[in-house]
């Protein structure tokens, strides 16, 4: 096999890992793939391999790792005109900022990916990128400009149809209003947000809406409708071992406990 054909195969069996989760063997491929890449001298192919590099390290929280990876692929990105390429490693330096904390340079890095995803029309990134500065914006206690960049990923969502991201945008909006106390607004978009889930099919997401309306429902007071609720949530947590098994399970033995004893201590009518 030809060395850049090597490098192809190697990024493509590191994807494969990624998408299981297996983030040491994904690496490894990485590594091996960049290996031939810098042997070649195949700039583009490096670009892609670097790329990955990042986002692996980005996920299993090497950060450090990531920025510098990161940085690499823009200078070639420079190099080529991409524009579209760079739009996105600007986002990605953005990501890693934002895991840190922190937030205004998560924010300016974020507002230059948006100018060159406007220019180049990439409205799938676009759509993600809204959501991200939502985050920024709730996070720094900006609700009502939280709400407006959701809305905007949510109008894009829906004309791109993507279903996943629509429910996404809803769940962000209803722990935003959850965030300001507005429960009875967090409610229905965490609603629409399982709807939407239920639909495609998707448990995860239905799981996540369902996860803030339990928040919403204890804070209410309304505990055995928050007990119903996170039980499911830890059935699939349970389901597909997601790391907040432990985190949700003790929480749901409290709720349920609180809930028995508030029905305990109820006058028989």
């Amino acid at each position: 096999m030809l060395k850049n054909g090597l490098s192809e195969e190697l990024n493509r069996q590191g994807n494969e890992h990624f998408s299981l989760g297996h983030y040491t063997e994904a690496y490894t491929c990485y590594a091996k793939a960049l290996e031939c890449d810098r042997m070649t001298g195949d700039q583009r192919a490096l670009a892609a391999t670097l790329g990955n590099l990042g986002n692996i390290c980005a996920v299993s929280g090497r950060r450090d790792a990531a920025q510098d990876y990161y940085q690499e692929v823009l200078e070639l990105q420079k190099v080529f005109g991409d524009e579209k390429g760079i739009g996105t490693t600007l986002a990605n330096l953005g990501n890693l900022r934002a895991d840190a904390g922190e937030w205004e340079r998560a924010r300016a890095y974020y507002l230059e990916a948006l100018d060159l995803m406007t220019k180049t029309h990439d409205e799938a990134a676009k759509a993600v990128l809204y959501s991200d500065l939502g985050l920024i914006a709730r996070e720094t206690g900006q609700f009502d400009e939280a709400i407006r960049c959701y809305e905007r990923s949510l109008a894009l969502m829906r004309r791109l149809g993507n279903q996943g991201g629509a429910a996404d945008a809803w769940r962000m909006m209803g722990r935003t209003f959850l965030m300001q106390r507005r429960h009875d607004d967090a409610i229905a978009c965490c609603q629409t947000s399982q709807s939407i889930a239920e639909r495609a099919h998707d448990e995860l997401r239905a799981g996540g809406a369902r996860y803030v309306m339990a928040q919403c429902y204890e804070e209410l007071g309304r505990l055995d409708e928050a007990v119903a609720l996170l039980e499911r949530v830890v059935e699939m947590d349970r389901k597909y071992q997601l790391p907040k098994l432990d985190e949700n399970t003790r929480r749901l033995r409290d709720l349920r406990e609180r809930a028995e004893r508030r029905t305990a201590g109820e006058p028989h009518e």
